[in-house]
Order: structure tokens, then sequence, then C-alpha cells
């Protein structure tokens, strides 16, 4: 689910909670980090359980409208597409993540029953919706197609969903893009023979995120000192602020990838930064942090120092 940008976020988030405290004990920033990284598929898993409790909320819907004293036909009979879409099936009936959600308390929902029903509300009112009901009986991509543009439209980009994980987890905030993107691609690659498994996913992509993670942010602590120093040399028309906010943390992080991670491409370190400054710091963060890695990978090729190996070099 991580990818190795949110990972250089993750670590950034890091070097900025601990800035200043002078420590040879990095332990402390290291489970903040990984605490941090955890807590993203505690998201996941809260929004499965939201799934789970929209189509809940759709049956209940079918069932009240059945026991009405005076049921019309459509009452008694009712187009049951949604609460029966073969993706909301195939999360709902899987005993494996309805254990770890129970186990990890994530079903919020039960007591913000509200947040369910301003999704379920703005599901119904949807033309995505309407339409998919008018039409008969539907294949597995139908249902995947309509949960995936339902999942994009509706849920994801919902404010009030927004500002009820930013209250639960601050850090949230930035994973949910991630959790997100994850999310879409598991209903699009969803078939109904994959094992229960299939709906709980693995944090990192292979072991080598998990120990770049941890690297990326020992090796910055233990070089900040240097780094700043190499920094300051070519930041002399610049206002020292600047290197004390959230710019001075990126470049110390491109720093250490330029001289601690020698398979990782200059170009691909500084384009990460860059994307990550203009995300997350100033309107003029990106381009002083772009002007002052160029000064420093120059200043490498002319003394043949710090060279990459493989794929990309300097």
């Amino acid at each position: 689910m991580l990818n190795r940008r949110h990972i250089r976020i993750k670590v950034m988030q890091s070097l900025f909670a601990f800035k200043g405290t002078e420590s040879d004990d990095f332990s402390k920033d290291e489970k903040f980090l990984f605490q941090s990284i955890d807590k993203m598929s505690d998201l996941y898993f809260a929004m499965m359980a939201l799934l789970i409790e929209l189509q809940k909320k759709a049956n209940s819907k079918l069932e009240l409208s059945q026991k009405k004293l005076l049921a019309t036909e459509e009452d008694i009979n009712p187009n049951r597409k949604f609460a029966d879409n073969a993706v909301l099936e195939f999360i709902c009936n899987n005993t494996m993540l309805k254990e770890i959600i129970e186990k990890r308390k994530l079903n919020f929902w039960d007591l913000d029953f509200e947040y369910v029903d301003i999704i379920y509300k703005a599901i119904l009112e949807s033309d995505i919706y309407k339409e998919y009901m008018s039409k008969g009986a539907s294949d597995l991509k139908e249902d995947k197609d309509f949960m995936v543009d339902i999942y994009s439209e509706i849920i994801a980009p919902n404010e009030k969903l927004f500002d009820y994980f930013e209250d639960k987890q601050i850090t949230w905030v930035d994973d949910l893009p991630v959790v997100n993107t994850a999310i879409v691609k598991t209903f699009t690659k969803l078939k109904l023979t994959k094992p229960e498994t299939y709906l709980i996913p693995e944090l990192y992509k292979d072991e080598d995120d998990k120990v770049f993670a941890k690297d990326l942010l020992v090796k910055t602590l233990l070089n900040a000192s240097k780094f700043s120093e190499e920094i300051a040399a070519k930041t002399t028309n610049w206002d020292a602020d600047r290197l004390a906010s959230l710019d001075g943390v990126l470049l110390q992080m491109a720093l250490c990838e330029f001289q601690k991670f020698a398979s990782i491409p200059v170009k691909v370190t500084i384009n990460e930064y860059l994307e990550i400054a203009k995300e997350y710091s100033t309107p003029k963060s990106s381009l002083f942090i772009n002007g002052i890695l160029d000064k420093i990978v120059k200043e490498y090729k002319q003394n043949n120092i710090h060279n990459k190996i493989g794929r990309g070099l300097m």
C-alpha cells in the first residue's frame, strides 16, 4: 500500500516533529515513525468497516420497506442490486477482515452512525446510483465499475468524512489519498475467486521499503549537523528562517539520499523532494530547494564524490 514518496513524507513528519532535540538515542523517533505508518492500515480497515455498514444499511432499509402495512409491489419485491453488489458481498463475507476490524476496534460507525447516513444518502441521490439501479441484473464488471465510481466520486471526496478522519487521527489526512487509491485498485482487480487475504493488504511492498524508512530516518538524524553545514554554505543569500523550517528538513533528507543511498538516482531524489515541497511547504519552497540541490550536485560531479551505482547515476 505504501509507496516510496509516502515513506519519505512519513520520515519528513517524524524529523520535523523531533527537530531540535539532540540525542544519540533514536528509539523515540523510530517508534513515532512506525506507529504513524502502522496507523495507515487502521485507516484502510476503518474504510472497509464503513463499506460493510453501508451494505447493512441498504439491507435494513429493504427489510423495513417489506414490513410496511400498506406495502406496494415495489416494497414487497424491492430492487436489491445495490445491497447484493458482488464487491460489497465479497467485503461483507470476509471473516478475516471483520475479525481484524473487531480486534482493532475500528468500526467507529456504531457510535458515529450519522456518517454512514450521510454517505448512504449521497449515494442514493447520485446519478451513478440511479443509472446503476435502472439497469437489469449486473455482472461482476458492472458491479466493480459501480463501486469504483461510487468510491472515487462520492465516498473519497466527502468533506465531512475527511473532517471526521482528521479529528480521529491527524496523520490520516496525509494517508487518505494513498488508502483511497489502494481501495480503488482493490475493487478494480477483484475476482470472486480471490482468497480472504486479498482484502488484507501488506503495508510495505517488500522488506526493502521498511528498511528504507528506518535508514532514511536514522541516517538523516546521525548526519544532521554535517548536512546543515553543507546546506548553509550554499544558502548565504537566503533567510536563515527558511533553513529552520520544513525546507531545511527536506534538504537534509535529500542530501542523505545523495550520500547514503548509492542506488537511488539523483534525479529521482530531486523530483521526489520538489513534489513533497510543493504539497507541504511554501509556494517558493520548490524553487529554493531545487536551486540548492542543483548547486550541491554540480559540486559533487566536479569533485567526483558521492557517485551513484547502477541505473540513473548522477
